[in-house]
């Protein structure tokens, strides 16, 4: 069985393929459950539910949240990284939950704005061009899903200002970057556990994402600090993942038997390449989204549409 619950489109997040086109593509990979997560949009739901039930295939309603994390370092000092969570199985009309995600979207907006200022900053000292409205709009444009800086990295390969992303974000969008909605970890959960769901911790040791690679490369540091500071709000751990090498997912594997949290898996792809479907993620996995199966919230509800 063929399992995949983590997916990026480009209708509703940084995908590169619409998500009709990631369907047919699941289903020509013989993919069996499949859930979409786009960041901090669950727009496009009511269709990939649509689009599943019309090519066979099981589906798992997901979304990808982006959370600030506070953990303390000391007595008197807390520090704050950027953490993914995925919300699984959430009711898509929990109205909670789409007013949080419309005030993030139109907070993207604002943000996009405020780093085109500063780059345009950065411009003046260079001699090049500041960005104008029209540069804004044409930004805009590009975007068919979740306003991010991969958008304005696109944008300035395009205007021939940097080469390639890797240069767009050493060079400009790290130094230029204006701070995310600051959504938190208790609010996370809340939202998605009161919609019904789960919330899963992301990719916890993703060596190039957001992840507690940032706190500590040990794993036995990285589930105290999860023992510590996180059990209480989430529901599960994704354990397989693609850039999670074998150490990683056992590691993760026994963490989340520890605690009887969900473990759950996925390649996060966003099609550049399409790596969809191609981890090797038990059949078991499946089970734990089966109705009658049992959860460490009393909220999730379970089941497979």
């Amino acid at each position: 069985m063929k399992i995949d619950l983590h997916i990026h489109t480009k209708t509703c997040s940084d995908g590169n393929l619409p998500i009709d086109e990631v369907f047919k593509e699941a289903k020509n990979r013989h993919i069996e459950l499949i859930s979409t997560t786009d960041h901090d949009s669950i727009d496009c739901q009511q269709k990939a539910i649509s689009l599943a039930q019309g090519h066979g295939i099981a589906y798992v309603t997901g979304v990808e949240l982006n959370v600030t994390f506070e953990y303390p370092i000391d007595d008197s000092t807390t520090k704050a990284t950027s953490l993914d969570f995925l919300g699984y199985q959430y009711d898509i009309n929990n109205r909670e939950l789409k007013n949080k995600l419309l005030l993030m979207k139109e907070r993207r907006e604002a943000r996009a704005r405020q780093i085109l200022d500063n780059l345009n900053t950065e411009f003046d000292k260079e001699g090049i061009e500041k960005f104008t409205e029209q540069d804004l709009k044409n930004i805009q444009d590009t975007v068919d899903g979740t306003f991010g800086r991969p958008h304005i990295a696109n944008y300035l390969i395009e205007k021939g200002i940097v080469r390639d992303k890797q240069e767009a974000f050493d060079k400009y969008l790290v130094k230029c970057d204006v701070p995310k909605y600051p959504l938190s970890i208790a609010e996370a959960s809340t939202l998605i556990r009161n919609a019904g769901g789960i919330l899963v911790f992301a990719h916890p040791n993703d060596p190039n994402g957001t992840s507690l690679v940032t706190v500590t490369r040990d794993l036995d540091k990285q589930t105290k600090i999860i023992e510590e500071y996180m059990l209480d709000y989430i529901d599960g751990v994704e354990c397989w993942h693609a850039r999670h090498d074998k150490k990683t997912t056992a590691h993760y594997i026994a963490f989340a038997k520890k605690h009887g949290l969900v473990m759950t898996g996925g390649s996060d792809c966003h099609q550049k390449p399409i790596i969809m479907g191609t981890l090797d993620i038990p059949d078991w996995v499946a089970g734990q989204f089966e109705p009658d199966a049992k959860r460490k919230t009393s909220k999730f509800k379970g089941a497979l549409v």
